[in-house]
Order: structure tokens, then sequence, then C-alpha cells
């Protein structure tokens, strides 16, 4: 095994070095501190390695995902949504068998206990459907509890991954006063969850096939994205033990944040900006392109991929589909196809690598399939549920497992005397 060696006032250590399965090389500190007292400092782990994970693997610089080995392009043509939560989950893709039965246990548990409905009705209409969702999916370990010893974690995993769209539907319903459908045991997972939304009762709806499609593909490209913000937040909160259902809670809170799971909603407010000021992108173009401006174009550029987002190519070509399907005349999208149009050949944005990105596709296509903007962070969590269980799980199967507890150099007071209130 190979080492590097760090030297801190004259004290040289030893550390080994880890290589991953696709050339990812780290170092492994931990005998740094013992040597020397000292600990690295990385605001914001951004260089920091917190575990080892055989889930997901991206090269940001080659814009390359890939689920468990499988190239995402493959997926998101090939697969459907249930079958990329079981290999995520499972480690491998399941036989045909194993995958009927995996949809049957998604559909037969995809009710919510009656009881819980009555949760809904103490929300005011008003309340975000994240709020909503991370406290209802908290709320589901009082109804199914885990073991002493661990049992029922695989039916807790199945139950999460069915109730959860149920429960994001039920927010939506809430919040623009409509009774709640539900689910029906025919339909495909993407599927059911556009009914529950958008059908009502006594009214006949049918799913349009190309919307289905396109939500299949977002749910997918949105499954797992490595050791991202609530990612790793699943894992720092299920490190203490804490069960399934208050760890994804966590994920959910750890996801809402607007420099995470909101970006999507900062592209659609970004183009209610430029269509409120006439229309004019090519001025914001312009704003972006000025080093002096505080304007940025939500969208484009990713922070982990160097060159093109491959979801955003997947994502792309889903987003031409249902808008000619639909037909859907919107001047936000009409602000969108410019600024795409623009992305892809100034070479402003080509020399810089500032191509639209997952989210920018994203926005557009919840926005036409006629999804409220406050649940565009909704419709990421329903995706990136099969990643937080996969790394969930993968964490609790860790012999090596350890409670997350990060160092910190202090900068406050050094010792100071308490003095009596009475004597201040």
């Amino acid at each position: 095994m190979a080492n590097a060696k760090l030297e801190l006032n004259g004290t040289t250590t030893e550390l080994p070095v880890m290589t991953g399965t696709e050339g990812e090389v780290g170092i492994d500190i931990g005998k740094f501190r013992k040597d020397t007292g000292a600990i690295m400092l990385d605001p914001g782990f951004g260089n920091t390695g917190s575990c080892t994970s055989a889930v997901t693997f991206i090269d940001g610089e080659a814009g390359i995902l890939r689920y468990r080995g499988y190239n995402i392009e493959d997926i998101a043509e090939e697969a459907r949504f249930p079958e990329v939560c079981y290999l995520l989950i499972n480690g491998q893709l399941p036989t045909k068998d194993q995958l009927e039965q995996f949809r049957e246990d998604l559909t037969y548990h995809s009710l919510i206990h009656e009881d819980m409905k009555k949760f809904f009705e103490g929300f005011p209409p008003t309340a975000h459907p994240m709020a909503i969702l991370s406290s209802m999916v908290c709320s589901l370990s009082t109804y199914y509890p885990e073991g002493r010893d661990g049992e029922d974690v695989e039916l807790n995993i199945v139950r999460l991954l069915a109730k959860a769209k149920t429960i994001a539907a039920f927010a939506y319903k809430k919040s623009i006063g409509q009774p709640f459908i539900y689910p029906r045991n025919e339909l495909s997972y993407a599927a059911n969850f556009v009914n529950m939304m958008f059908a009502v009762p006594a009214e006949p709806y049918e799913v349009n096939p190309v919307l289905e499609s396109a939500l299949n593909k977002l749910l997918i490209l949105h499954a797992d994205h490595e050791q991202n913000c609530s990612t790793s937040t699943v894992r720092v909160v299920g490190s203490s033990q804490a069960n399934l259902f208050a760890s994804i809670a966590a994920g959910i809170c750890a996801l809402w944040g607007p420099l995470h799971g909101g970006a999507n909603q900062k592209v659609i407010e970004m183009l209610e900006l430029i269509k409120n000021d006439g229309n004019d992108y090519k001025k914001y173009v312009a704003l972006a392109k000025d080093k002096d401006s505080d304007f940025r174009l939500m969208g484009f550029g990713h922070r982990v991929y160097k060159n093109f987002d491959p979801r955003a190519r997947i994502l792309k070509k889903a987003c031409d589909e249902v808008l000619a399907e639909l037909g859907v005349k919107d001047p936000l999208l009409d602000v969108a196809k410019s600024l795409e149009e623009v992305a892809l050949s100034d070479s402003y944005f080509k020399d810089r690598n500032l191509y639209p990105n997952v989210d920018f596709y994203s926005g557009i296509i919840y926005r036409a399939m006629g999804i409220p903007t406050n649940m565009f962070t909704v419709m990421f969590a329903l995706g990136r549920l099969p990643g937080w269980i996969a790394h969930w799980k993968e964490m609790r199967d860790d012999p090596a497992m350890r409670i997350s507890r990060p160092r910190q150099i202090y900068t406050g007071e050094t010792v100071r005397e308490f003095v009596d209130i009475n004597k201040r």
C-alpha cells in the first residue's frame, strides 16, 4: 500500500493512501491527529472524503455519472424508476421475478394509514409541501417502528418508497383545497403520482404517456448524486443509529435549501424576472457576462461537472418532447428556450462550460406539466429517495461505521473568570 508523508513541527507521519476502483485517490488522515495533535481544516468538506461507497461514481471533468457501475444514459433510456430503486438499494439489477415482486410491494404499501390524513388537517393551507413531506415521513416511524435488532428494515424501505409519493401528492392537494386521490393499483409508480396530483373525484382523467415517461426520467436522473449535502446529512443522522424515517426526514430538510434542491425553483424565479422586464433576455445575458454585475444565470454550469451535465443531455430531449406534446403557450418557456439557444451557441458560455444543467430543464418540464413551483423540491426528494436509502443502508451495514463527529478550530475567547451577576 502506498503512503503519503506529512510533516508538522518536525514530526513526520506516514499516512496510508487508498485508491478507488475508478482510480480516485484518498489519504487516510486518521493517524495524523494521533501523532501531532493537529486536525485538517476543510470548510464545507469539499476536499474531504467522509466515507467509502459503492453506490455512485461521478467524474465531473469527463461528464460521467454511473449508478452501481451503469452509465446514467443507459439507465435513463432503458429502465423504469422502481428498477433503479432496486438497483441502488440492493447493488444489483433485479431479475424479472424480483422486479415484479418489488413493483407489487410498492403498490401494496402505497396507501398511508387513514389516521395520518388527520395530520394534513393540522397544517395551514399555506404550509410548504417540503415541511409537510419531512414531517409526515418522520411520523411514519410512529406507525412502523424499527425492531430492536433492526427487524423490518427491508419492509420499511419499501413502505417509505411506496408512501412518499402518496404523501407528496396529498400535500399538493391540501395546498389547493382539493380532496385526496388514492393510488390505483393498475398504474405505474410515475403514472400513479401524476394521477394523484391532477385527477379529481368523479371526473375521468388519463395520464399522458409522454408526461409519465418524462417524470420517470426525472426521478431516475435525481436518484443519486454521491456525497452531496442531503446525502451526507442522511449518513450523519443515521450514524447515530437513528431510524430510517428520521434519517430520510433530515435529508429532506437539507434538500429544502435553495442552494441544494431549490435550484430549479431559482430557475423559474429568474425566468419570471426576465419576463416581467419585457422578456429582454439579451439584457440579462449581457449582465451575466459583466464581471461587475451580481446577476447570475440560474441553471447554467454545475459545481461538479466541468463539462456538460450528462443528465441535462437526457432531459433536454425529454423537455422538447413534453413541450411538443402539450403545445404549452407560456412566456416563461419562451424565455427559457431563448436562453438555452444563447448558452449553446455563445462562445462566452461554451468556453466556460456554462451549459444548461439538470435544474434548468427539470424546472421547465415541471412547469409545463402543471406542477407548481413550491412542489419542485418535493419532486427532487421523491427522486432522491432511493439514493438516500442506499447510502443509509450501506452505512448501517458497514462494520467499521462510526458516529459522525467532525472536529473544529476554536476561535472564541480564552479562559475568563466568571463574575456573579450582582458584581458586574
